[in-house]
């Protein structure tokens, strides 16, 4: 009887990719929150964090256009 001599072949795994989110999406985004708000789809009491979260939005692709250009 022979004695196999199992090599362990290491398993190539693949790099955990981040999320793909890039500028588009980001602006993509921003359309849908000016969308629902024009519809109605925030209650009043949600209008300030809605806000805040946008103008965050609108400055940060505002200052990256200002960069590519």
């Amino acid at each position: 009887m022979t004695d196999e001599v199992k090599q362990e072949v290491p398993v190539e795994q693949a790099a955990p990719q981040g999320p793909d989110l890039n500028l588009n999406d980001l602006a993509a985004l921003k359309s849908i929150i000016e969308v629902a708000s024009q519809r109605g789809a925030f209650k009043a009491a949600e209008l300030e964090s809605v806000g805040k979260v946008f103008n965050k939005l609108n400055t940060f692709l505002e200052s990256v256009a200002k960069k590519e250009a």
